[in-house]
């Protein structure tokens, strides 16, 4: 389990289905984070595969996972009790193999968003925070903050890392959803980076660089709260 190379998982999500999930553990892994893909690719996307492989470089453990309809090639996610189902699964899966490691769950989009829906469900054992990879506060073009309602029923410290061009999260709604819920939310905006974290050629930046950024902001959050 102290392997740096991410290792081939089976989780089971109910009776009848099981789907395919990455451990990634560094030697000296001080977390471990169970990472929710978004609706659009699974876990090996390379936005999923370099946000791994950035924790790990900074010696936090991951457990990647698929939601059942991408384990089955289908482009139209589960319904939200399925994903949760996933998320649960998933989180019992990184308690078992990574024992001792504080949890955290989350993930990108659709992933991070079906995983607050589940601790505001009901609260996921031994997980003390939540990270969102650009949470999806609403479809693009329909700005609403409907979709954070539940966020106030997260009792737990929560993540929010936006682009400040993210289509999916107006910053006029989500910044002050984020005061609202107080203390409990960090809200970190990177300029000029999309939903995908990705920025044009004038913001002087690479996406590369973005990506450092957010990876950096994100281990150190995960520091602080794990060791709350």
């Amino acid at each position: 389990m102290t392997s740096g190379d991410p290792r081939p998982v089976t989780i089971r999500t109910d009776a009848e289905r099981t789907v395919s999930g990455l451990l990634q553990v560094p030697a000296d892994a001080r977390a471990c984070v169970v990472l929710a893909h978004g609706a659009g690719a699974g876990m090996g996307h390379p936005f999923m595969v370099s946000i791994a492989q950035g924790l790990a470089e900074r010696d936090i453990a991951t457990l990647r996972y698929q939601f059942p309809y991408m384990e089955r090639g289908s482009k139209h996610p589960d319904a939200p009790h399925l994903a949760q189902a996933a998320v649960r699964a998933a989180v019992a899966e990184a308690s078992r193999l990574a024992p001792g490691l504080p949890l955290l769950a989350g993930g990108k989009s659709f992933g991070g968003r079906m995983s607050s829906q589940a601790q505001a469900e009901s609260p996921l054992p031994g997980v003390r925070g939540l990270a969102f990879l650009g949470f999806p506060l609403h479809p693009p073009g329909r700005t609403s903050d409907e979709r954070g309602k539940h966020l106030f029923d997260v009792n737990i410290p929560m993540l929010f890392l936006q682009g400040s061009r993210d289509e999916l999260a107006d910053l006029g709604l989500l910044a002050p959803l984020a005061d609202r819920l107080g203390a409990r939310a960090t809200l970190k905006v990177f300029a000029d980076a999309d939903h995908s974290f990705q920025v044009p050629v004038r913001s002087g930046r690479t996406d590369a660089e973005v990506r450092v950024e957010m990876l950096d902001a994100l281990a150190g959050w995960i520091g602080a709260v794990a060791v709350s």
